[in-house]
């Protein structure tokens, strides 16, 4: 996005900021999380240091809750005609953009919202969010703040301060924060964002919990792989559990990836060892066997709804006038189940010989996996960057191997030109730049390596 040069709020100095005006979730599905984030419009003066929101007109549009909503900040003092002289455009814009046939009436009759406070709050009612949520939600964003503006060697105590509202819900919108501001392209700020994450887990008793649970279930992942190279059987299986059997998160990590594995015969196995097992080992057995059924109960209540969620999202898409733009837009709804589903739905076509709804799946399916692969590349450029040096990031190349291709290399040079225009983040650019050079080297080495093999 270009940046627009405007006068600071504070001593008026001319800077440059990214300035959104039109927040349209029928254009941009992230809209919704940028605007809610305080990601977008975020300026910093490097005159006079004043940080914030920008006060900017805004429209707001969601077609799905039928909802067009206006904002004019009334610090801009600016008079009733001139503010609808400005919205007009971007409302404008929202009725173009729409197909005829979801033009509604609600788009010719926009919401005025007197404050930014009331436009976050209508937006977030009409996700169905009560005033005791919104409160609840408000109040971990000030925790964030508060986070993120202490001092490292001061972290540690302001986290054990505020110990009891550091919970699950905390953990979730500090991730959707770092993520909606890498979507905006603020590395910057999801950095620092996502460099919370690590004191959280240390220093906070809910990050300690969290953190030792997904050891205890990589330890489970761990102990399967190994069991699955020597060959996994229901008895060795069994064992695996009735070693696992006193931790809830290994128990449940273990029935998740394994649960075709617990069929009518392997619970079968365990009554019969336990009928001639001696009391102390039967009880254990009994326990597991009850604990087990639970579980696999709780997966498969879970694995239904998820496909019956992607199932109306597949039908949904095939419905659609154009399916690349439709999947496109619906990426951040798919689940891995998905993918299932779009496998079974094309082999019923086939064997339906039907070749339109084959033509729409396979579109569907080419999104969905450049989609997966370009979300895998940047991950592992993540992980690169947070390597503390350069043996460190060749260690992680190795483990990757393959991944280091054509594909990671162009995508690597997509985040240097978008981080190059940005002009501000030269830290990061370095960063980029120098892993760019190790992974070119890296990539050229061991195609060296191929042909010298072949």
């Amino acid at each position: 996005m270009a940046k627009t040069s405007v006068p600071c709020p504070q001593c008026r100095q001319p800077i440059l900021i990214d300035l959104t005006r039109l927040f349209d979730l029928n254009t941009n599905p992230d809209a919704k999380e940028q605007l809610l984030s305080g990601s977008a419009n975020a300026y910093q003066c490097p005159n006079c240091r004043a940080q914030g929101t920008y006060p900017t007109p805004m429209v707001y549009h969601d077609p799905d809750k039928e909802l067009l909503l206006t904002y004019y900040p009334p610090e801009l003092m600016v008079a009733l005609p001139e503010q609808e002289r400005i919205l007009g455009p971007l409302v404008k814009k929202v009725i173009d953009d729409l197909p005829p046939e979801k033009r509604k009436g609600y788009i010719f009759k926009p919401e005025s919202m007197l404050s930014q406070k009331h436009l976050f709050e209508r937006i977030l009612q009409a996700d169905g969010i009560t005033p005791e949520m919104m409160k609840a939600q408000q109040d971990k964003l000030r925790i964030l703040q508060t986070l993120a503006n202490t001092r490292p060697e001061n972290l540690a105590e302001v986290i054990r301060q505020n110990d009891a509202e550091i919970d699950e819900e905390l953990f979730m919108l500090l991730t959707r924060l770092a993520q909606a501001s890498a979507a905006g392209g603020d590395q910057q700020s999801a950095q620092a964002l996502s460099a919370l994450q690590r004191p959280l887990l240390e220093h906070s008793t809910f990050g300690r919990k969290a953190a030792a649970e997904a050891q205890e279930s990589r330890e489970a992942i761990n102990a399967l792989h190994e069991l699955s190279q020597k060959g996994l059987t229901r008895e060795n299986l069994l064992d695996l559990m009735l070693d696992s059997a006193d931790s809830n998160v290994k128990l449940t990590t273990l029935a998740s990836m394994a649960r075709s594995g617990l069929d009518y015969q392997f619970f079968q196995l365990i009554s019969e060892r336990a009928e001639a097992a001696p009391a102390e080992e039967k009880k254990k057995l009994e326990g597991l066997r009850d604990n087990l059924l639970k579980v696999t109960e709780e997966i498969d209540k879970t694995v239904k709804a998820q496909v019956e969620e992607a199932q109306g999202l597949l039908d949904e898409l095939l419905k659609a006038e154009n399916v690349e733009e439709a999947t496109q837009k619906a990426l951040p709804r798919m689940s891995a189940a998905f993918a299932e589903v779009v496998n079974a739905s094309a082999r019923q076509a086939q064997e339906a010989n039907d070749e339109a709804k084959l033509q729409k799946l396979a579109v569907i399916a080419t999104v969905w996996q450049s989609a997966n692969a370009s979300s895998a590349y940047l991950e592992l450029i993540e992980a690169l960057l947070g390597a503390p040096d350069a043996d460190g990031r060749k260690a992680l190349m190795e483990q990757a191997g393959d991944a280091i291709n054509s594909d990671f290399l162009q995508i690597l040079g997509g985040l240097i030109s978008q981080v190059e225009q940005g002009q501000e983040q030269t830290e990061v650019l370095e960063s980029l730049k120098n892993l760019n050079r190790e992974a070119l080297r890296f990539s050229m080495q061991r195609n060296l390596n191929k042909e010298e093999t072949a």
